[in-house]
Order: structure tokens, then C-alpha cells, then sequence
């Protein structure tokens, strides 16, 4: 693998709709290496409730989008949607593609490495791409994956919705790609700590996630329970922004409303992400892009 090249490097952070089956992880995870790209974790941070596994990789414009299209051909020939039973909103067997930069002179290079794997994965792989984010005037996940694969594909059936790349109609098994290039986005979960529920920790995302009450800007959040975990309660959340709002004001926030027994990091974060942690509370698989690419 050659050297990285910090001025020119390039993030890609698969989410595929598996979190269990750990063979057919290993042959997607093999997949992206060889397309090109170095997986910058020993395996995919994989979660059996939400029945999702992340993948992260570092590879030069050009070689990610390859390494990505490789990738999605696995997830594709090997998941298939009518056996999902995971918590987490999804559209998709690969569900969600984004190319991520780290600094804004890579902007320009991320976007047009997103729309080179939106393309090619529609023209090579008969599913339909959507474009989320910047890409797409703003438009957002949530938005696409409102009311999951079935709905999608009813909208993709309807005409209400077009694809930007790809199959007019959503794929049997794989449904639908969703393709964006962003900045660091941050992954990350707290539990609860008994005797809060499922119902608690939904009151909680409501009122943390930008919109809510007291809406912290470019928080997504939605609460559950584990099932793997004994039924213990779980605000799960997406930092949109880490430097406008670290991760330590989401746990003050949360706080404020339950006792948190644990946290825990899905992926990579940004050094910056973990200014001001509490000391009180330990970060599962806290780990940082600085650290794996070793700048």
C-alpha cells in the first residue's frame, strides 16, 4: 500500500446493512482493500441491534472511488434486505456512501469523487443512487430513508422520486445507494442508565436533536432499546458539526435528563470531537482519525 498523502487523502465511510454475519463483513472489508483503499480499523465497527456495520478507509481521489464501487458490489451480491431486522433507518444493503474530506481544499476533490462512485455504482451495479447533503441542495437521509426500504421504492415507483443515478426502480434485495461527500461527521452513542426506557431515551433525542426543544444545531438523534444489551436504553446520534458542538456538550445535554452508564464512539472522530470529555465517563472504541492515519 503506498504511503498516504495528508494533502490529498480522502475519506470513504460504507454503512452496510449487516452487523452479525462477520464472513460476509470480511469479504466486503476485502473488497474495498482491494480496490485500492487502506481500512484504517482491523474490522468494521459492527452493532448487532442496529444490524449496521461502518466501515472506514483512506485512499487517494481516483483509488477511493474504485475501492467503493469494489465494495458495494460485495454488499450488494451478499445482503439482502428482506432478512434485515436492525433498529438503525436504512434504504439500503450498502446503505449510505459518503466521501469525506478533512479540510476545505478537499472539498472540491470529495464532491467530485462522490459523484464518480454515485455514477459508477448506478451505471454497474443496477441500483438507484440518491444524492444527500450538498450534493442534493441539502436534502438529508432522513428525508430518503422516511419510511424505509418499502416507502423508498414506492416513491422511486411513483415518479415522486427520482434517482440521480442508476435504476428507476429500487433493487429487489439492495433497495436504494444514498451518495454524498461531506466533512467529518461524528457517530456516536450514550446509554442510559436503568431503570430509564426506550420511551425515555426517544423523549431525550426529541428534545436534544436540532429542532427540538432545546435543539443542539447539527445533532440527529433517535432513542431505542438494546435487545443485545439487555434492554438498556440508548440515545443514538450524529454530530454533524464537532467543533460548533463537541461531543462533551451532547453528554451535558443528555444529562441533564438521565444518568449515563456508558458511551460509545461508531468509527472515527476528529482529535477536536473529544475537547472538554468529562472525565467521569469512559468512550468505547474511542479512536481518532489523526491517530489512524498518522498525522
Amino acid at each position: 500500500m503506498p504511503a498516504i498523502d495528508s494533502t490529498t487523502v480522502l475519506l470513504g465511510i460504507p454503512n452496510v446493512s449487516e452487523g452479525t454475519d462477520l464472513e460476509v463483513l470480511a469479504a466486503i472489508g476485502a473488497a474495498f482493500a482491494a480496490g485500492g483503499a487502506e481500512l484504517l480499523t482491523a474490522a468494521p465497527h459492527t452493532d448487532p441491534d442496529h444490524d449496521r456495520a461502518v466501515f472506514t478507509m483512506a485512499a487517494a481521489p481516483g483509488v477511493l472511488s474504485a475501492a467503493l464501487v469494489s465494495g458495494a458490489r460485495a454488499a450488494i451480491e451478499r445482503i439482502d434486505l428482506a432478512q434485515h431486522a436492525g433498529l438503525h433507518p436504512h434504504v439500503g444493503a450498502i446503505d449510505v456512501v459518503p466521501v469525506v474530506y478533512l479540510d476545505a481544499a478537499r472539498r472540491g476533490a470529495a464532491c467530485a469523487e462522490a459523484l464518480v462512485v454515485a455514477d459508477r455504482i448506478g451505471a454497474e451495479l443496477g441500483v438507484p443512487v440518491l444524492l444527500y447533503g450538498a450534493l442534493a441542495g441539502g436534502r438529508t437521509r432522513a428525508e430518503l430513508r422516511r419510511g424505509g426500504p418499502a416507502q423508498l421504492a414506492h416513491r422511486l415507483a411513483s415518479g415522486e422520486l427520482r434517482p440521480d443515478f442508476g435504476s428507476p426502480r429500487a433493487h429487489r434485495t439492495a433497495g436504494a445507494v444514498l451518495v454524498a461527500a461531506r466533512p467529518p461527521l461524528v457517530a456516536f452513542n450514550l446509554e442510559l442508565a436503568p431503570p430509564a426506557t426506550a420511551a425515555d431515551a426517544h423523549r431525550i433525542a426529541l428534545l436534544i436533536r436540532e429542532g427540538g426543544e432545546e435543539g443542539l444545531p447539527g445533532v440527529r438523534a433517535i432513542g431505542l432499546a438494546l435487545a443485545h444489551g439487555g434492554g438498556v436504553a440508548q440515545v443514538s446520534m450524529n454530530v454533524e458539526d464537532h467543533l460548533r458542538v463537541p461531543l462533551a456538550q451532547v453528554v451535558a445535554a443528555v444529562e441533564r435528563h438521565a444518568v449515563v452508564s456508558a458511551a460509545e464512539l461508531v468509527g472515527l472522530a476528529p482529535r477536536a470531537a473529544f475537547e472538554g470529555w468529562p472525565e467521569h465517563l469512559e468512550c468505547r472504541g474511542r479512536a481518532l482519525i489523526e491517530d489512524a492515519l498518522g498525522f
